[in-house]
């Protein structure tokens, strides 16, 4: 299948950003790699920090859709929660490995972590949300505020990222099978109904 030249762009700057960097790359790079013209690439972006951010898009809707799978499982809420919270650690790791020497530079500015997150906070609460309101429905969660109660455990999850990723737990003897089911029973004997 021939890949559509936007497609195209955002995987060449995604392979090319693993490589070099991001502050390495220059669109030019992006363009000559994807056998294409400068003004090719600017039809489609109007800047590095544009490419970046659809490269994020890009790597961060392969997440979601795993999750709106886990979301439209015919299983128990407690199972979907479990296995959300599993898939969401899992499927991050793989997305900052893929992305080779991103991921250092990634890390360390706080700012870009922070625009990357924003790109799908709001689905991922959205997603939990809906596992959480079925568990309600079934009597099996008791939560009185859904909306609250989602952001806070999606924001919770998105603060052990980074420990994740790095497996800097370790040295405390929780490894990432153990940090998995610790964050899972933690939210759940927390929100189940008693």
């Amino acid at each position: 299948m021939v890949m559509k030249t936007r497609d195209k762009f955002i995987e060449v700057a995604r392979q090319l950003f693993a490589r070099k960097g991001v502050e390495n790359t220059t669109m030019n790079d992006i363009a000559s790699a994807s056998d294409k013209g400068r003004r090719t690439i600017y039809t489609y972006f109007k800047s590095k920090r544009d490419i970046f951010n659809a490269v994020i898009e890009s790597e961060t809707d392969q997440l979601l859709s795993r999750l709106r799978h886990i979301v439209a499982r015919q299983s128990s809420p407690e199972e979907k929660l479990m296995e959300y919270v599993e898939c969401r650690f899992e499927t991050m790791k793989e997305i900052v490995s893929r992305n080779g020497s991103l991921r250092a530079g990634f890390f360390r500015d706080v700012r870009k972590v922070d625009r990357a997150r924003k790109i799908i906070t709001r689905k991922e609460t959205a997603m939990l949300r809906d596992i959480l309101q079925e568990g309600v429905e079934q009597g099996v969660f008791d939560i009185p505020n859904l909306n609250h109660m989602s952001v806070i455990i999606t924001q919770a999850i998105h603060g052990l990222d980074v420990p994740y990723i790095r497996d800097n737990l370790s040295d405390e003897g929780i490894d990432k099978v153990l940090l998995k089911r610790y964050v899972a029973d933690l939210i759940l004997n927390g929100i189940r109904r008693r």
